[in-house]
C-alpha cells in the first residue's frame, strides 16, 4: 500500500500553487499598484507573514516611494510621512550590501524604532532587492508579529517573488514609456492639424479683411464691403471652435517633462512672484508617480485654489500639502485670509464649483472650510488609481 504523502510535499505544492497566482496576477493587464498589493498578500499567505511592503526607486532621480503595502502597523497609518524618504534597508540597498535573497539578514526597521506604540509588536523585517538587468528597481519588505528567522527555502521563493515582481514592474514601465511616445506623436499630430487648420483660418480672415479695408479706401461698393466682413466673422467663429477643441485636445501637456509636486512648487513660485504671499509646502511621497489624468486634475484645482487666494483671502500665509500614497492622494490648501460662507460662495462662484467637479471627474471629493475672519481651507481627497 502506497504511503500518504509527505508534509513537505503538500508544502512544495502549495508554494508551487501561489506562485503560480502571483504570476498571473503580475501578468494581468491592470494597474501594477493593484498588483504589487495582490502579490504582496499572496506571500504573506504563502509565508505566515502579515506585514509587507514595496519601495520603488524613481527611474530618473532614483529617488525612493512607497508603491505598495498590506496590513502596515496603525502608527505608520497614521502617520504616512514616517513611509516617505530613506530608510536604513534602502540606505543599504544603495550601497550595494544587500545582496541576493539567500543573503538576506534580519534588518532593524529605522521607521518603527522611534514608535512605542501602535507598531503591532513590529521591529524587525526581511529586505529582498529587486532588480530588472542589473538596475536597481527598489525593496521588497515583509514582516511578522511573531518574528521568526526566515528559512533558507523560505528565502528561495522571496527571491522567486522578487524576480517575479521586478519583470512586472520593468514591463509596466517599459509600457509606460510607450504610451509617452505615443503621446508625444499625437502632440505632434495636433501640432500639425493647427498649422494646417488655424494658420490657414487666420490667413483667409486676414485675406478678407484687405479686401475689406480696399474696398473702404474706394467707397464705391458697400455690398462687397459687407460681404467680406461677413466671411471674414464666419472665418473666424469657425476659427475660434477649433481653436477651443485643439486646447482641450492639448490640456494634457500641462505637467509636460515634470512630476506633480515638481509643478506644483513651479506654481507657488510664480504665484508669489506675482506679488503674493509665500506658499508653504509640504509633500510626502513626492516621487510616487500618478496617472497623468489624476496630476492635471490636482494641478488645477491647486491652481484654482491659489487664484482664488490671490482675488479674494488677503492672507498673509499659505500652506499647500500633498500626501501620495498607494491608496490615495490628498492635497490641502490652507490660507489665513478674511474667509467666507461656503454655500454662499458656491453659488456665487468662486472657483469652488469648478475645483468641485474636477474632484467628482476623479472619483474624489472636495470639502470646503471656511467661516467670515477665520481663513479657509481646501481638501481634496481622490483614489491613486
Amino acid at each position: 500500500m502506497p504511503e500518504p504523502p509527505s508534509n513537505s510535499a503538500d508544502t512544495g505544492s502549495r508554494e508551487l500553487t501561489i506562485l503560480n497566482a502571483i504570476a498571473r496576477e503580475l501578468n494581468r493587464p491592470v494597474d501594477l499598484s493593484e498588483s504589487l498589493r495582490t502579490a504582496l498578500g499572496l506571500v504573506a499567505q504563502l509565508l505566515g507573514l502579515r506585514t509587507g511592503w514595496i519601495f520603488l526607486l524613481d527611474e530618473e532621480s532614483e529617488s525612493a516611494y512607497l508603491a505598495a503595502s498590506q496590513n502596515l502597523p496603525p502608527a505608520l497609518v497614521a502617520s504616512p510621512d514616517w513611509m516617505d524618504g530613506s530608510c536604513f534597508c534602502l540606505d543599504t540597498y544603495r550601497a550595494g550590501d544587500l545582496g541576493g535573497a539567500a543573503n538576506v539578514n534580519v534588518v532593524r526597521c529605522s521607521r518603527l524604532k522611534w514608535f512605542v506604540d501602535g507598531t503591532d509588536g513590529l521591529r524587525f523585517h526581511a529586505s529582498i532587492p529587486l532588480y530588472a538587468v542589473g538596475k536597481k528597481i527598489g525593496v521588497l519588505n515583509v514582516a511578522s508579529t511573531d518574528w521568526r528567522k526566515l528559512s533558507e527555502a523560505d528565502l528561495r521563493i522571496l527571491y522567486t517573488v522578487g524576480d517575479l515582481l521586478s519583470i512586472a514592474i520593468e514591463r509596466s514601465r517599459l509600457f509606460a514609456r510607450t504610451a509617452e511616445l505615443g503621446a508625444a506623436e499625437e502632440r505632434n499630430r495636433l501640432a500639425r492639424e493647427i498649422h494646417d487648420t488655424l494658420a490657414q483660418g487666420l490667413a483667409g480672415i486676414a485675406l478678407k479683411l484687405e479686401m475689406a479695408d480696399a474696398l473702404i479706401e474706394r467707397g464705391n461698393d458697400t455690398e462687397r464691403m459687407r460681404d467680406a466682413v461677413r466671411q471674414a466673422l464666419e472665418l473666424a467663429r469657425h476659427n475660434l471652435e477649433e481653436a477651443r477643441r485643439s486646447v482641450l485636445d492639448l490640456r494634457a501637456a500641462t505637467l509636460e517633462g515634470k512630476t506633480l509636486c515638481e509643478a506644483l512648487t513651479l506654481l507657488a513660485e510664480r504665484w508669489h512672484a506675482d506679488g503674493n504671499p509665500q506658499v508653504t509646502l509640504d509633500l510626502v511621497g513626492a516621487h510616487r508617480p500618478l496617472e497623468q489624468r489624476l496630476e492635471i486634475g490636482l494641478y488645477r484645482i491647486a491652481q484654482e485654489a491659489l487664484t482664488n487666494i490671490a482675488r479674494h483671502a488677503d492672507a498673509r500665509q499659505v500652506v499647500l500639502r500633498l500626501h501620495l500614497t498607494p491608496e490615495y492622494a490628498e492635497m490641502t490648501i490652507e490660507d489665513d485670509g478674511r474667509g467666507f460662507e461656503p454655500y454662499r460662495a458656491i453659488k456665487g462662484h468662486h472657483g469652488l464649483v469648478g475645483m468641485n467637479e474636477r474632484a467628482r471627474m476623479l472619483n474624489g471629493w472636495l470639502n470646503v472650510q471656511s467661516a467670515p475672519g477665520e481663513g479657509t481651507s481646501v481638501n481634496v481627497k481622490v483614489p491613486a488609481e
